[in-house]
């Protein structure tokens, strides 16, 4: 699902109600009190309703007739949507997250470099030789963290599979929240050289070298958030 415009009084609005929500302050299936909420934001009751219309399209909330608009049970929420996990790095859950990420990947982008290495054309190592380029080239975290998310993307759209593409959607967000959180705390290996193994086996065809290379590049991504945690232990 396509992440909503953030800006202006919608966006704000949608914001401070999903980011309630998500840390608890509005408990589910709790009922929301509307006239209050208009008057604390200081919205009109169509923005407050426009706003409430993206997080129902998320499953987070549903109205009915006599009981009015409610929160669902978590289990009704699109978890896998980009601004539900953006709004619960917000919320403090990243540590959470983050492991959950860590096994998401684990499942999927080995998979997806055996698929490449089969599947990937001229085009495809081209895009993923630009991307080893710009993370070759990046000199702070936000180009760090840009050409890490376009490698990642480029790696899945190689795939030609269009499922697995999807999973951009559900990784990109919270692997941008693990990339700032390595790149922005704690010094990091060059990341280079665990990137461009996966692109050499991928241009050899060679299948099962690309999943190992993934599966030791990932291995390197998670020792480098237990590193940036031991960092964070230290400095308290």
């Amino acid at each position: 699902m396509a992440q909503y415009a953030r800006r202006g009084v919608h966006g704000q609005t949608v914001e401070v109600i999903a980011r309630r929500i998500l840390a608890g302050e509005i408990a589910e299936g709790a009922t929301l009190n509307l006239a209050a909420l208009q008057q604390e934001l200081d919205v009109s009751l169509t923005a407050l309703r426009e706003a409430l219309k993206v997080l129902t399209a998320k499953g987070i909330v549903d109205a009915r007739q006599k009981r009015g608009t409610f929160v669902r049970p978590r289990a009704d929420w699109h978890l896998l949507d980009g601004d539900v996990i953006r709004w619960q790095f917000a919320e403090g859950a990243g540590q959470h997250l983050l492991d959950q990420l860590h096994e998401v990947r684990t499942i999927v982008e080995p998979a997806a470099a055996r698929l490449a290495a089969d599947r990937a054309t001229g085009a495809d190592l081209a895009a993923l030789d630009e991307a080893l380029a710009e993370m070759s080239a990046a000199t702070d975290p936000v180009t760090a963290v840009r050409a890490d998310l376009g490698f990642h993307r480029a790696l899945l759209a190689a795939t030609h599979n269009e499922l697995v593409q999807r999973m951009e959607v559900v990784m990109e967000t919270g692997l941008a929240e693990r990339d700032r959180l390595v790149h922005g705390v704690a010094p990091e290996d060059d990341p280079v050289p665990s990137h461009r193994a996966v692109v050499d086996a991928i241009r050899r065809t060679d299948a099962t070298g690309a999943e190992q290379a993934m599966r030791d590049l990932l291995d390197k991504a998670i020792r480098d958030v237990q590193k940036v945690r031991r960092h964070r232990g230290d400095s308290e």
